[in-house]
């Protein structure tokens, strides 16, 4: 099966429905310009990858990836990884634009032995819980009836996405908690909001509100400061997000002792082979590793990955916008189709 093209087809998005991230973040997606990539083969199959970053990931196709896959084998999946590893040396990635051409190997992959790509992973389950994860709400009252419309439409976990002020973020962490009561998993996303001092407050206000994690507080350029969070407060730490390196990096926050989950995806860690290889790694220290965000890809993921316990579903609105994805008692079904996409769009 060998590929005769690696093309980006160019795709104007409209604004995305308004809502807001913390204190320095920008919100909700404008208009923009996505691109589809797609990877073809000899015996006629397509395989897809989507992006919001269209203009860079054409440009990045086009003059560097384009030349190094055409020819080569679309099975050979492990091969044209590291093939983009060794790319990424002299073009250094957008850490989203690493793993495109994985995810559409996979997509193809799929195709080719006519299962949803969950299945060729291993497969694990069906079906998945599903947490709302939150956007930024105005309010501590705000927060509470966004929680109890969450609840009612069935989701059994809530994590907060909050104001990224560690005393007002505190005071609603333990507010939460008192409405809710005690058997509502709760989570807590810093988005890298914090230094170590006001991640240090803010984490030991959350750990006694008993929440069952800890995200993301602080930017993930220093593992050392991961390591010295994790020394000064109880909560279990969900680490290596963002950074780069997929497992390789994920490695160093396990080995500094920091981490009780950590974040695994298709988006940021090199697509489905990165993302794989950092669940396993986590699961040889008996760590879990929970998927980051929604979409398709992400749901072959959760159902492929046994060290993994929820699907991420973004909650916004006020009232909450339904989610078409999770059902009304708060699980996600398996993707059913040949490859990834299934009949979701993306």
């Amino acid at each position: 099966m060998k590929i005769i093209s690696v093309e980006v087809e160019l795709v104007d998005r409209p604004a995305a429905p308004t809502f807001r991230w913390r204190q320095g973040l920008p919100g909700s997606e404008p208009a923009h310009t996505a691109g589809v990539l797609r990877i073809r083969t000899d015996d006629g199959l397509v395989g897809e990858a989507h992006t919001r970053r269209g203009v860079i990931v054409r440009d990045l196709v086009e003059r560097r990836i384009a030349p190094d896959l055409v020819g080569a084998d679309a099975l050979e999946r492990e091969f044209l990884w590291h093939r983009m590893w060794e790319l990424d040396r002299i073009e250094e990635f957008p850490v989203y634009a690493l793993g495109l051409v994985d995810i559409a190997l996979w997509d193809l992959a799929g195709k080719a032995a006519g299962l949803p790509v969950w299945k060729l992973l291993g497969g694990f389950r069906a079906a998945i819980p599903a947490y709302a994860s939150t956007v930024t709400y105005g309010s501590v009252e705000e927060y509470l009836d966004i929680a109890d419309q969450c609840l009612e439409a069935g989701y059994p976990a809530i994590k907060l996405h909050a104001w990224g002020d560690a005393r007002r973020d505190a005071e609603l962490g333990q507010k939460l908690r008192a409405h809710v009561g005690d058997d509502v998993p709760l989570m807590y996303d810093g988005s890298a909001g914090f230094d170590l001092p006001d991640a240090v407050y803010l984490g030991r206000a959350l750990g006694d509100a008993g929440f069952l994690w800890y995200e993301e507080p602080i930017r993930e350029f220093s593992v050392t400061a991961y390591r010295w969070l994790a020394e000064r407060v109880d909560i279990p730490l969900h680490v290596a997000e963002t950074s780069d390196g997929a497992h390789m990096n994920t490695a160093d926050f396990i080995a500094a002792g920091c981490a009780s989950f950590v974040r695994t995806s298709a988006t940021f860690k090199g697509g489905v082979t990165g993302a794989m290889r950092i669940a396993h790694l986590a699961e040889s220290f008996r760590l879990r590793a929970e998927v980051h965000g929604g979409g398709v890809v992400h749901r072959h993921l959760c159902m492929a990955i046994p060290n993994t316990t929820y699907y991420e579903a973004l909650v916004m609105g006020n009232p909450i916008l339904p989610n078409p994805e999770v059902g009304p008692d708060g699980m996600v079904a398996a993707p059913s189709a040949p490859g990834l996409w299934d009949d979701a769009a993306e």
